[in-house]
């Protein structure tokens, strides 16, 4: 079902159905765009262009330009250039929300917090008493 939002570009009213996320007039904007960058990108000398050079040239701006190749209008397979920036640390990546980087750092975070708790269940567990000695304490 449709609900009314404000288009974050310029404000306008319109009919959010879950499709797109700026108004018909905008999105107008962008596929237009959209054309101009798919067009520049698609001669040979600037297949590799950077995010910071398509930006130069045709005007779109960098966050377009990640939405684009995070819904995969764009390919970072053809134009090496492009990417995404890690929803964690800003590093430009290619699929996912997360660089493998996180994604590691995030994995040893959960094995070390998984340790601690088996070691604590296994202390718990344990039928041996510790005693402690006059020197212990």
């Amino acid at each position: 079902m449709a609900e009314l939002k404000n288009c974050p570009k310029c404000n306008a009213i319109f009919n959010y159905n879950g499709l797109r996320d700026v108004c018909p007039k905008c999105h107008k904007e962008e596929e237009d765009l959209f054309e101009v960058v798919y067009r520049f990108l698609r001669q040979r000398e600037n297949r590799a262009a950077s995010i910071d050079r398509i930006t130069e040239v045709t005007g779109a701006s960098a966050g377009l330009l990640h939405k684009w190749v995070r819904k995969r209008r764009l390919h970072p397979a053809q134009f090496p250039g492009l990417g995404y920036p890690c929803d964690n640390c800003g590093t430009l990546i290619i699929q996912g929300k997360i660089c493998k980087s996180c994604t590691d750092n995030i994995r040893n975070d959960l094995d070390k917090h998984e340790a601690n708790i088996e070691f604590r269940e296994a202390v718990a567990n344990s039928n041996k008493k510790t005693y402690l000695s006059s020197r212990d304490k």
